[in-house]
């Protein structure tokens, strides 16, 4: 929730937007300057995947629809129902590590991702993946109802979502947890995000699925025009969205999700959080001089917000689904009031409102605050702490990675290789889902309630000692 500063003095160059406010400066960008990002994109990753193709063609006849199951081959003839066989997914990463000395372009993308920028610093990148566990807790919550669901906010990114039916209700608890897969991937430790890690593989991995995700689109909006809108929407996963993408995953999460959790970072550590997400943003073929200063990353995210976010009917419909896709899921049984409470604290009232999210009772927004005083104990005890600051860091990181990819109500110990699975199609328009059925008591509600209960309790002492103490000072003087 966006708090009103009492001492700030509005400017001619202050914006206001969404709840946020901030001063313009020559590191922000206007429309026009960002309109030829909307038309720019990564060429080379395109001709790359189209020579992969070439050399080991996608599977044919299993094109997931709206219902986005997973890429099948079904066999038999006539009424004979045989088995259903899963088709092994391609992993572009090795085509392009096996056969990027046959060809002049494989060869140059291989070069490019195996090649470290000389304004990568090890040490840098290290702290920031530490920065991340570090503010563990609040960091998920920023990047599932802000970075995610207030980023459909985005009209024209929008666009390109619905088109891959990917965010049904059905498909975007998935979606969520593979995009957070690759977070881990890229955090995991730092021989993990260099050349020949896992989290430096994925990277490329989704550089490539990207330009499948573009070549795709455009393809259909060729053959019927009005299928997607290239003059106003732009290129799909263009060069702005993907600096918008990667700003929701650094510059959003330091500057809006985690300060209205009462989570301040230290100058070194938004430095060094954003250096992280500079290379990462390398490996996916993003420019990168957006995040080369953390000033330059904060008013490129300031710009975006102000110019980007514009929710259409579609923005409402994904934003909804996401919160049906989370709803009285396992383990913590999240109930769906709680979930637009967060979604609201974090985005604002008038965001949500854009984005057709229902108003909780004032008892969810206690359990917002309950929350946000537990995350702040925890963190801000935890970094005061150097042992307990590097304890937290190692058990999360395993934590994370055992509920994410390793549990059964995540990835089952199946890690995504970001194949092509939700291909976009003229059918393929995503639709709203229905509200989940269960009906479970929440872990996560409980101990919001009690963190709350015993904030209450300790200012209550607080202030009663306080008094008593006045009391008798009081006393004494008369």
């Amino acid at each position: 929730m966006a708090w009103p500063n009492p001492f700030r003095r509005n400017t001619e160059n202050t914006y206001s937007c969404w709840g946020y406010v901030f001063e313009w400066t020559d590191d922000h960008l206007t429309p026009e300057q960002t309109e030829p990002l909307k038309h720019s994109y990564d060429v080379l990753g395109e001709e790359c995947l189209e020579i992969l193709n070439s050399i080991t063609p996608p599977h044919k006849g299993a094109l997931p629809r709206s219902n986005n199951q997973h890429l099948e081959e079904v066999t038999g003839t006539g009424k004979e129902k045989q088995e259903t066989l899963p088709v092994p997914p391609r992993d572009l990463y090795v085509l392009l590590e096996e056969n990027h000395a046959s060809n002049p372009k494989l060869s140059q993308l291989w070069e490019e991702v195996n090649t470290v920028p000389s304004w990568v610093d090890w040490a840098q990148i290290e702290r920031g993946q530490d920065v991340f566990y570090r503010y563990g807790g609040p960091c998920l919550t920023g990047l599932t109802y802000q970075s995610l669901l207030g980023g459909m906010g985005a009209a024209r990114v929008v666009e390109t979502l619905a088109r891959t039916g990917g965010f049904s209700t059905k498909a975007a608890k998935r979606r969520l947890y593979e995009t957070t897969q690759h977070i881990l991937q890229c955090t995991r430790s730092l021989e993990s995000i260099q050349p020949g890690g896992g989290g430096h593989a994925s990277s490329v991995r989704v550089r490539l699925l990207h330009a499948a995700v573009r070549q795709r689109i455009l393809k259909l909006a060729k053959e019927r025009p009005s299928y997607f809108n290239v003059e106003e929407w732009g290129v799909p996963v263009n060069d702005l969205d993907q600096i918008g993408t990667v700003g929701t995953f650094c510059a959003t999460l330091i500057w809006i999700s985690l300060p209205r959790q009462g989570i301040y970072l230290r100058e070194q550590e938004k430095a060094d959080y954003v250096a992280l997400w500079r290379y990462i943003g390398y490996l996916l073929g993003t420019p990168t001089d957006i995040f080369e200063t953390p000033a330059k990353a904060k008013a490129m995210m300031e710009s975006l917000l102000y110019y980007e976010i514009h929710p259409s009917d579609m923005s409402k419909l994904l934003a909804n689904n996401i919160i049906r896709s989370l709803e009285r899921q396992p383990p913590t049984y999240v109930s769906p009031d709680m979930l637009v409470a967060s979604a609201r604290w974090l985005n604002g009232n008038d965001l949500g409102d854009s984005l057709g999210l229902p108003r909780p009772s004032l008892y969810y927004w206690a359990l917002m605050s309950g929350q946000c005083l537990f995350f702040m104990a925890l963190c801000y005890s935890h970094r005061a702490i150097p042992s307990w600051d590097r304890r937290k860091v190692a058990n999360l990181k395993r934590l994370f990675w055992s509920f994410i990819v390793e549990s059964k109500t995540g990835l089952e110990g199946s890690e995504t290789v970001f194949d092509f699975k939700y291909i976009p199609e003229y059918d393929t328009v995503t639709e709203m889902g229905a509200p989940s059925k269960l009906k479970m008591r929440s872990s996560v509600e409980m101990r919001n309630l009690k963190s709350l209960g015993i904030f209450c309790g300790v200012v209550g002492i607080g202030v009663w000692a306080s008094l008593k103490v006045t009391f008798m000072v009081i006393r004494r003087i008369w």
